[in-house]
């Protein structure tokens, strides 16, 4: 703490002074409320609604409405919210997190600023991490909001698109944050209006906010759809892989150096960067892959395809660990989450890396997937006008939560003060004297009856301390990825007395785990952590475990040089201090120095992991801009608005295009390029041909194109009247402009795509990627909207009206990178299928081979000049 703070308090101590005024009105009202009966505690509500219509604001009914939820909570739930809860609850109706202790009953603080916001009528979304929670939370918090006449609706991964809109039209909605950015992107790929299941993106209060918007936002949500890619190449690198050895370097390898053109001393086939998580071939690797694919040279962009497997196959080979990143079941790699330690069903990694460990792991790999729609976290909840989040532990990513989404974190106090004890990490050399140290340890206190609560990080570790205390006789239960279907049951059940369980981290967040009284007389539930994770964060949540609403407890962390957060970020100082002490075997040092040493590392790879996400953000800022023009034309489609001025602005850039790179106003009209704008011109539109006429010596360039745009807009409105109704052309002109669009962008996200994976290569030449990817991404949106424009004015300036017009999608969804399930049908042909030798469908009274299959034909071909079916 500065000086500053020790003056005049930390910034959520200045603020939460600032709103317990506010807590003191809520509590004044709580005789009136109490007075009331409950068809009048339920009357509240449509009071409020005609004040707020009268004029009033949230802020305004605050403190009546809050005191309104308390009353209805005490008699439906039997808990009535404490003062600090509804000081979590005022902050969370401002748009900012509350970091409340674990314990103190975040979930019923959300009911409060949710009924307020809802009041309004736009909807509020609770955002929870898990389907469970999700249902939990809506049965059970929504029980309160329903007693004051409020809808609630949940949203679960098996719904349909029907039952997803119902929900979504309830005044509060419960749903994940997967959920909720899946239906952001399907809802904008939409065909239909009808179809869309979100409202507008008004106010949503995020449980678990660190979870969702810090520990989530380094993976984009992607809806894929198929790619012709083969897969065999992943097995020929993953063989190739398995020849190769590893080596070392002097030095680190990084772009830095190859910039400077330093000389690193390199041997082995390739080099592993454990920090930066980085693999390169060395010279010698080059050559002997060069020699395997009988390559002429390596680093020739044509072999872009093999260079890029080879390196996912040393990636998954040497960076990527079974039961720690991932487990194999039923002949299918499935995703361990780094965070809580859940396998994720159906999620892949994405870039091709997971069909790399398929192939390690020789079960079937599975072709990649082509992204249709992205978008990251960060971009979509910053859409919302106005939100909020509640966690255990957000104070140490403030200063991201205020930069990427502006909201500052308020640390709420706790009800009761907090009575845990976390002791300071105790250190050993080597991780098995550590663990033989954490037996000992849960030993001692399993013999006393005190329960015990292990955390580890792995479930490679988790399971090895199970075997080891099986040896012992020490009864156990073991919660990891492979048993997460009972994990509420075991983790509440965790306190009970004598109870010893072993968890990674997922038992950090969702369940309580209450005590009884003879276990609080031992001291309370005790937290062993057997290493330091990455985040602080996470070690402060299964911390947070024990001591909740001022339980006793107690916690401490066991630490091993060989840890990979001490062996890739200690100090090497504090290493050496270790072997200068000559601490003899089995024995431990425990100092508050060594802690604050250990702190220092996590504090290093937060700030390195920050620095990922924010580069991330960046790179997606410039897709989200492109995203939001994209959006936004759709939606006009969608909403049934008359596009035709749309379409003449259309069909008035392709004749400006085609007059001005035809045309130069340095040469006289006799001298005009007439073939070349005829064949630009004539393939988009066609009409009539320009040639040089008498009367044409003074003619300008502005004033050519005046007279070609006049005669492109006669011969589209030459064409609106070969349809019946002015009604029909303007869909037609919809449902044209949607599936153009849908084509276009889908694969322009593709592109981008393989942009960004490239990009990185422009820092060797001393560029800045980045930049490189802005530049090119404007670029390439530009052709696109080019395409878009001129595929669009092609299609419908050659149509004939020979078929009903229908909207389809203009690409079929395979799956998702977050495993959300897809009804899967079998396809059935819309109409009979037409054979080459049949009449034609369109009542010529020739074969169809010799009619419209010949123009069909044609198309298919690349010719563009015969008139398109719709």
């Amino acid at each position: 703490m500065n000086l500053i703070e020790k003056m005049f308090g930390t910034h959520s101590e200045r603020e939460v002074k600032l709103l317990w005024p506010r807590v003191r009105e809520i509590e004044a009202l709580r005789p009136a409320m109490q007075a009331l009966s409950d068809e009048e505690l339920k009357a509240q509500t449509g009071k409020f609604r005609e004040r707020l219509e009268s004029g009033e604001t949230l802020d305004d009914i605050l403190p009546e409405a809050f005191a309104a939820v308390r009353e209805a909570a005490k008699r439906v739930l039997g808990m009535e919210h404490y003062p600090v809860q509804l000081l979590g609850g005022i902050v969370l109706h401002q748009g900012r997190i509350a970091e409340m202790r674990t314990g103190e009953g975040k979930t019923l603080v959300s009911t409060c600023p949710a009924y307020l916001n809802a009041l309004a009528g736009k909807g509020v979304e609770i955002v929870t991490v898990n389907d469970y929670l999700a249902k939990r939370d809506a049965e059970w918090m929504g029980a309160v909001h329903e007693f004051l006449g409020l809808s609630v609706g949940v949203v679960l991964n098996s719904m349909d698109s029907k039952q997803r809109q119902e929900a979504y039209r309830c005044d509060i909605t419960y749903v994940t944050n997967n959920e909720l950015g899946f239906d952001y992107l399907r809802d904008n790929m939409a065909i239909y209006k009808e179809q869309q299941v979100l409202r507008a993106l008004d106010y949503c209060i995020i449980d678990e906010v660190d979870s969702v918007l810090i520990d989530e936002a380094r993976t984009p949500l992607i809806i894929s759809g198929q790619s012709g890619k083969s897969t065999k190449l992943y097995e020929v690198c993953n063989v190739l892989a398995n020849q190769l050895e590893r080596g070392e370097a002097s030095g680190e390898f990084t772009k830095m150096n190859a910039i400077m053109g330093e000389e690193i001393t390199e041997t082995g086939d390739y080099v592993v960067d454990e920090k930066d998580k980085v693999v390169n071939l060395t010279e010698q690797g080059v050559a002997k892959v060069e020699k395997f694919f009988q390559l002429e040279n390596f680093s020739d962009p044509q072999n872009l395809e093999i260079q890029h497997c080879i390196i996912l196959a040393l990636r998954a080979k040497e960076m990527m660990h079974k039961d720690k990143d991932y487990v194999v079941k039923d002949d299918e790699v499935l995703i361990v989450d780094e965070f809580t330690g859940r396998i994720m069903p159906g999620r892949r990694f994405s870039d091709g890396l997971h069909q790399a460990i398929e192939a390690k792991e020789h079960v079937n790999v599975k072709r990649e997937s082509k992204t249709l729609a992205t978008i990251t976290f960060q971009n979509f909840f910053n859409k919302f006008r106005k939100k909020a989040g509640m966690t255990g532990t957000a104070l140490t990513e403030e200063k991201e939560f205020r930069n990427t989404y502006g909201m500052d974190v308020i640390a709420i106090p706790t009800n009761r003060p907090v009575q845990r004890i976390d002791r300071n990490d105790v250190v050993y050399k080597t991780k098995r004297e550590k663990f033989n140290a954490v037996v000992q340890e849960i030993r001692e206190t399993h013999a006393k009856g005190q329960p015990v609560l292990v955390g580890t990080i792995t479930i490679e570790t988790s399971e090895m301390l199970s075997a080891m205390l099986k040896k012992e006789g020490i009864p156990h239960t073991v919660l990891n990825a492979k048993y997460h279907e009972k994990e509420a049951e075991i983790v509440a059940g965790a306190g009970q007395l004598g109870a010893v369980t072993i968890a990674t981290n997922m038992a950090g967040r969702g369940t309580d785990i209450k005590l009884d009284e003879e276990v609080r007389e031992l001291g309370g539930l005790k937290i062993i952590g057997t290493e330091r994770h990455e985040a602080r964060r996470i070690d402060n949540q299964l911390r947070g475990r024990s001591g909740r609403q001022g339980d006793p407890g107690e916690s401490r962390f066991y630490i091993s040089l060989e840890d990979d957060l001490m062996r890739l970020f200690g100090s090497e100082r504090l290493m050496n201090m270790f072997n200068a002490l000559g601490v003899p075997e089995g024995e431990q040092i425990e100092h508050k120095m060594l802690t604050n040493a250990i702190e220092k590392a996590q504090i290093k790879i937060e700030t390195n992991n920050y620095g990922i996400r924010e580069q991330l953000l960046k790179y997606d800022e410039v897709n989200n801009d492109q995203r939001e023009v994209i959006y936004e034309e759709r939606n006009k489609v969608l909403n049934g608005e008359n596009m035709r001025e749309t379409i003449m602005r259309m069909i008035n850039d392709v004749v400006e295009g085609a007059v001005n790179r035809a045309v130069s106003e340095e040469v006289p009209p006799e001298k005009w390029d007439y073939e070349e704008l005829n064949r630009l011109l004539i393939s988009e539109i066609p009409m009539q041909p320009v040639f040089y006429e008498e009367g044409m010596a003074q003619l300008k360039k502005n004033e050519l194109t005046h007279r070609l745009k006049e005669a492109a807009t006669k011969f589209y409105e030459a064409k609106e009247a070969e349809f019946p109704g002015g009604d029909q052309i303007r869909e037609v002109e919809r449902v044209v402009l949607l599936k153009v669009i849908d084509g276009k962008w889908m694969n322009h996200i593709d592109d981008m795509e393989q942009l960004r994976q490239g990009i990185g290569l422009q820092a060797y030449g001393q560029r800045d990627p980045l930049v490189e990817y802005k530049m090119e991404a404007y670029d390439m949106f530009e052709e696109m909207t080019e395409g878009i424009t001129k595929d669009t004015v092609r299609i419908l300036t050659h149509l004939k009206v020979e078929q009903k017009v229908e909207r389809e999608p203009a690409a079929k969804v395979t799956g998702t990178n977050r495993g959300e399930s897809l009804e899967r049908k079998p396809v059935q042909r819309a109409a009979q299928k037409i054979y080459p030798n049949d009449p034609c469908p369109c009542g010529s009274g020739k074969k169809f081979k010799q009619c419209h299959g010949r123009k069909l034909y044609s198309l298919q071909n690349g010719n563009q000049n015969p008139p398109a079916s719709i």
